[in-house]
């Protein structure tokens, strides 16, 4: 599910939560990564589970509606399409996705709340609107409602981020992934009316990837720490950022450990990742060392490359 960018992220944060807290164990900062991974794949699961809870909204200001004394002819005669969208109904049949979020305690219960004010939100707009008064009653067009849905009341809402930070210290920065791949599956749905279950990697070998580029770094921090030191042009090395110093050291190691990565893309993606966790002056920071050392490493034989084009 995760991409080599997140899991970057990931152990950028390990690494950084490691040196800076005195840790002295591997084998729990290992463990942290592979949780902080697999929360991902379970913020999936809770932020699609919500699609059911804002059709038992609906439903319950349907019966409210016909349960009045005297209802308006809207009331006595609601529109039904959204209780009965067909996604909705097609996840909320779904064995697996129940079990996943049974187990990991992913209901909106709690929140219900929240649901209430997504819900009311919501029939406001015209995706919404337009929706219900389509005389389009095909599966494609309820998959083409939630992706909406998630798309426009999801994205910056502050609300949700309080709640999600809340549950999880490891969500908060996951949202906009978890979203992205939300209406990718949705997508995938709408092709082949099957819910998509992803795994926590993308790939088999992703999660051996995450663990020795966090293993390797730690095992050689203070070797790379000293190399950045010995790099450094008029900085003292105490002046050195804590959050660059542990993206360089990732990048070296990424360099070192893994030969088939291109070493272009090793600088590129931490320089892209200082953009967002480091100082405004970090994105030439981190590119200049990082260069630097990594083409030392591959003057000294350090640093070797597999396959065609792989040195750039």
């Amino acid at each position: 599910m995760i991409s080599r960018r997140l899991i970057r992220i990931k152990a950028f944060k390990t690494l950084f939560a490691y040196e800076n807290s005195g840790c002295t164990e591997l084998e729990s900062a290992r463990k942290n990564l592979v949780e902080s991974c697999d929360k991902v794949k379970e913020l999936y699961y809770f932020l699609l589970n919500i699609s059911s809870s804002l059709v038992d909204v609906a439903s319950e200001k349907i019966a409210a509606g016909m349960g009045k004394f005297h209802p308006t002819e809207q009331e006595a005669n609601p529109n039904m399409k959204f209780v009965r969208n067909k996604f909705a109904e097609l996840l909320a049949s779904d064995p697996e996705f129940g079990r996943f979020c049974s187990k990991h305690g992913l209901g909106w219960g709690e929140n219900d709340a929240f649901v209430k004010r997504v819900y009311a939100s919501m029939v406001t707009k015209d995706y919404y609107r337009n929706y219900m008064a389509s005389e389009d009653d095909s599966f494609a067009a309820d998959c083409d409602l939630f992706s909406c849905i998630f798309q426009d009341e999801f994205e910056d809402n502050e609300e949700l981020l309080s709640i999600l930070e809340d549950m999880s210290i490891f969500w908060i920065d996951d949202v906009a992934y978890a979203l992205n791949v939300i209406i990718a599956g949705i997508e995938e749905t709408k092709r082949s009316h099957r819910i998509k279950h992803p795994s926590s990697f993308l790939k088999e070998d992703d999660k051996e990837f995450a663990l020795r580029l966090l293993g390797d770094a730690i095992l050689n921090y203070d070797e790379y720490i000293e190399l950045i030191s010995d790099n450094l042009s008029n900085w003292k090395s105490e002046r050195l950022v804590p959050t660059d110093a542990a993206l360089i050291v990732l990048g070296i190691t990424e360099a070192v450990s893994f030969p088939t990565i291109p070493v272009k893309v090793t600088i590129n993606e931490y320089v892209e990742i200082s953009k967002y966790y480091s100082t405004p002056n970090s994105r030439i920071f981190v590119n200049g060392i990082l260069d630097k050392i990594i083409q030392e490493k591959m003057a000294q034989g350090e640093v070797r490359k597999q396959g065609r084009g792989l040195l750039g």
